[in-house]
C-alpha cells in the first residue's frame, strides 16, 4: 500500500529498555524485535549498572544478531555515571569500533568526541548553539529532551547543522529525572548497596498514586518516570512537517510489539489515525499524555480526548 503521502520518509526507532528485566525476557524480547518493522534499535543498560542481566559481550552478541536481521543498531550509554566500573564499561562501548553509540551524558560525548555518535535524551539540547557544537564534535543524530515541545523543536531545527537526523520520543514513559538514590531501594527500606535487585519486581516501574489515587509518577531505580504514557501518535503530520527523521517507541514489558505495528500500520496508510488511537488506547497502562508538546503542564492529553474511547 502507498506510503501515507503527509508521512513521508519517518523511521521507527525502538528505544533501550528502561527497565530491569531478566535475562530470558530481553533475549525473548530481542528475537521478536528482529522481526518488527523498526529501522533502528538501541540496546543496553541507560539507567542502573547495578542490572546485570546482560552484559557489555552479551550486547555486543544482541547487536550483532540485529544487525544481521536488518536493523541498524546503536549501542546506549548510562546516564548518570558515578563509579570506575561504570566509566570502565562506558569506555569499552565508546570504543566498540563496531557500532555507533548514544551518548546520554557528557561524559561519553568527551569521550566520543572526534567520532559519529548519537545524543540521547538526556543530553540537553534546548538550542540550535548546543547543536552545533555537538555537531563539530562528531553529533550525526540527537534525540528530543522529552520536557521540549513543537515550539523549541521548530527553532531546534530551524538551525540543525546539515548531516545531523532529528529523533523524537512518541511514545513510552518519560524519563523525567534521575538521582544518585534509588528510589525503588527507598521505597522498600532498603540501602542503595543492597537494594536486593527489587526492580526485577518492577518491570514497567512501581507506581506511585496520590492520596486520591490517581496515577502521578512511576519510580524505576534511580530513575523517575511520568505514570503517563506519552504519545505522540495524533500530531505525526506535524513532526514530518518539522523535518523529523525518526520517532522513538520506548519498550513495554507487554504489548510492544503491538504497539509498534500499529505506528507502523498508520505511517503506510494501512489505516486511519481513528483505527490506530482506539488501537493504542488499550495498550498504555494508565492513559495518555502530550503536554509537553503543547507547551502545557506534561500531564495533559490534549490530543486525546477522554470521551473518544
Amino acid at each position: 500500500m502507498a506510503m501515507n503521502p503527509a508521512l513521508p520518509g519517518l523511521r521507527l526507532a525502538l528505544g533501550p529498555v528502561l527497565y530491569y528485566w531478566p535475562r530470558e525476557t530481553l533475549f525473548a524480547f530481542y528475537e521478536r524485535v528482529a522481526e518488527l518493522p523498526v529501522s533502528l534499535v538501541y540496546l543496553g543498560e541507560t539507567v542502573c549498572s547495578k542490572r546485570r542481566s546482560l552484559r557489555t559481550d552479551d550486547w555486543l552478541a544482541l547487536a550483532r544478531q540485529l544487525a544481521a536481521a536488518g536493523k541498524e543498531v546503536v549501542l546506549s550509554t548510562l546516564a548518570l555515571v558515578e563509579a570506575e566500573a561504570e566509566l570502565k564499561t562506558l569506555r569499552r562501548l565508546c570504543d566498540n569500533g563496531e557500532f555507533l553509540v548514544e551518548a546520554n551524558d557528557m561524559g561519553a560525548v568527551n569521550l566520543l568526541a572526534g567520532r559519529p555518535f548519537t545524543a540521547g535524551p538526556s543530553v540537553n539540547i534546548y538550542n540550535p548553539r548546543t547543536l552545533a557544537y555537538l555537531a563539530g564534535l562528531g553529533l550525526r543524530r540527537w534525540v528530543l529532551p522529552v520536557e521540549l515541545g513543537r515550539e523549541a523543536l521548530t527553532a531546534l531545527q530551524l538551525g540543525r547543522p546539515a548531516g545531523v537526523e532529528t529523533e523524537v520520543l512518541v511514545y513510552g514513559r518519560l524519563p523525567l529525572a534521575y538521582s544518585a538514590r534509588c528510589f525503588t531501594a527507598r521505597a522498600h527500606n532498603l540501602p542503595k548497596d543492597d537494594c536486593q535487585y527489587r526492580c526485577l519486581d518492577y518491570p514497567d516501574g512501581q507506581l506511585l498514586e496520590t492520596q486520591d489515587a490517581q496515577s502521578f509518577l512511576v519510580l524505576n531505580g534511580i530513575q523517575t518516570q511520568s505514570a503517563r504514557t506519552y504519545n505522540l501518535l495524533p500530531v505525526l503530520d506535524e513532526l514530518a512537517d518539522l523535518g523529523v527523521d525518526i520517532l522513538r517507541i520506548s519498550p513495554q514489558s507487554h504489548h510492544s510489539e503491538r504497539v509498534v505495528e500499529l505506528f507502523h500500520r498508520y505511517l503506510v496508510g494501512e489505516i486511519d489515525l481513528a483505527s490506530a488511537k482506539e488501537g493504542l488506547h488499550r495498550l498504555m497502562p494508565t492513559g495518555p499524555a502530550d503536554g509537553y508538546w503543547f507547551g502545557q503542564a506534561g500531564m495533559k492529553a490534549q490530543a486525546w480526548p477522554q470521551t473518544a474511547f
